[in-house]
């Protein structure tokens, strides 16, 4: 059962690191993915909303163990994201606008 949990996490994983190379996601200032393109499949859009659902708990839980706000952690999240985006990929910047890193 562990395995199987493992290797799903896994498969998501490599979903979202293709969507990602592709240009269809890319990670935004308030450490949550974005669709960079409108007509994104339902799949891609499902991906980054169960994404941004347990990333938005995660905050959560940082948050609270830091007594500090969830828009703190997701300001910072969001800032060590971009920084760690490779070169090739989508971010996007304060002012609304996807870009290349």
């Amino acid at each position: 059962m562990l395995a199987g949990v493992g290797w799903a996490a896994t498969a998501w994983s490599a979903t979202l690191e293709q969507a990602k190379s592709q240009g269809l996601v890319g990670e935004q200032p308030n450490g949550y993915l974005g669709v960079v393109v409108a007509n994104a499949s339902g799949e891609v859009q499902s991906l980054v909303a169960d994404i941004n659902k347990k990333r938005k708990v995660e905050y959560q839980g940082i948050a609270r163990r830091n007594n500090t706000s969830v828009e703190a952690v997701e300001a910072l999240a969001g800032k060590k994201a971009i920084e760690r985006t490779p070169p090739g990929q989508f971010v996007r910047l304060p002012s609304g606008q996807w870009v290349k890193k």
